[in-house]
């Protein structure tokens, strides 16, 4: 990668509280736009905007989604605006293209009977008697995976961060602190409490059990530590216990990952009549449009309202006006 994209990555990181997570996925877009560069022959400083279009058009080539063309060309416009602002280049070529149309899909959800079934699936097994401490543990830490998300909305990165004083809170909400660094509050059920302190009374079982087993000392400070380099579970490991658990309660794995039980717990809100901005809030998203996407359960709604109770809708009383 080259010096002026390293510099990027800093600014955004500095500035904006970009992710580790935002920063890698920055640093692939951009190494690709590089490279591509590198066969025309010229680099990001001496591009110009039919080099951008040509790099679009290979990107369409190669078959990409206009989901992903759309995020790569948002990257190259960013790090070109970067280029033109800190006086890397004297204009800038990205600023006149526009991406394609994206239409963004509707999130996956599921119904209230799956995530039911899926509560209880999971809570049965970890009440079932097993001959490894370990094993015991793991059940009770996806319990405690699907209570936490479904309750709360966390984001899987959020929740996998979550520190070890989070099982102990004595009120009814934690602090998260979610993208770009930010803190909000989110309320917790005494359910989702509960799941909580059976999987750190499980993860004390497998302490007693094997004390000579060193975990890293970045791993207590988690609610859920590993040995990973973090010293918190991957979202990876989080998303294949979710995946295993749908196997076992008869959902399709496919249909089921942390972020469908984050859609779940707003559609599920807004559906049982929650405001737009209070749902808002409880995902941690800065802009409202992000929010939206769930108001296809507020139009289903809305509808049944207006069928229902308008004078004039299907569901209103004949005799209404006697």
């Amino acid at each position: 990668m080259s010096r002026p994209a390293t510099l990027f990555l800093d600014m955004i990181a500095a500035e904006r509280g970009a992710s580790a997570n935002t920063l890698a996925a920055y640093g692939r877009d951009l190494e690709d736009y590089e490279a591509f560069l590198g066969t025309q022959g010229v680099d990001a400083a001496g591009a110009q905007t039919a080099d951008i279009r040509a790099y679009l058009a290979e990107l369409s080539a190669r078959g990409l989604a206009s989901a992903s063309v759309a995020r790569k060309l948002s990257a190259v416009r960013q790090f070109h605006r970067f280029l033109y602002v800190e006086s890397h280049r004297g204009d800038d070529p990205a600023a006149v293209l526009e991406g394609p149309r994206r239409t963004r899909p509707l999130p996956k959800v599921l119904s209230l009977e799956e995530v039911t079934r899926l509560i209880e699936t999971a809570h049965a097994r970890a009440g079932e008697a097993v001959p490894s401490v370990g094993e015991s543990a793991r059940r009770a830490r996806v319990a405690c995976f699907v209570e936490l998300l479904y309750a709360t909305g966390l984001r899987v990165s959020e929740l996998a961060a979550l520190p070890a004083s989070a099982a102990t809170a004595k009120g009814d909400a934690i602090i998260v602190r979610g993208k770009g660094a930010k803190e909000r509050l989110v309320p917790l059920g005494e359910a989702a409490k509960a799941a909580m302190r059976a999987y750190r009374a499980a993860l004390e079982n497998v302490r007693a059990v094997r004390p000579k087993e060193k975990m890293p000392a970045e791993a207590a400070r988690w609610l859920f530590p590993s040995g990973a380099a973090s010293g918190h579970i991957t979202r990876q490991q989080v998303a294949l216990d979710l995946k295993e658990l749908a196997l076992v309660a008869g959902i399709d794995p496919a249909k089921l990952s942390p972020h469908v039980l984050r859609h779940a717990f707003a559609s599920h809100l807004l559906a049982h009549g929650a405001d737009l901005r209070i749902v808002q809030t409880l995902l941690g998203h800065t802009d409202i449009s992000t929010t939206q996407i769930y108001t296809h359960v507020l139009d289903e709604r809305l509808k049944s309202l207006v069928r229902d109770l308008h004078p004039l809708g299907e569901g209103a009383d004949d005799t209404a006006g006697d």
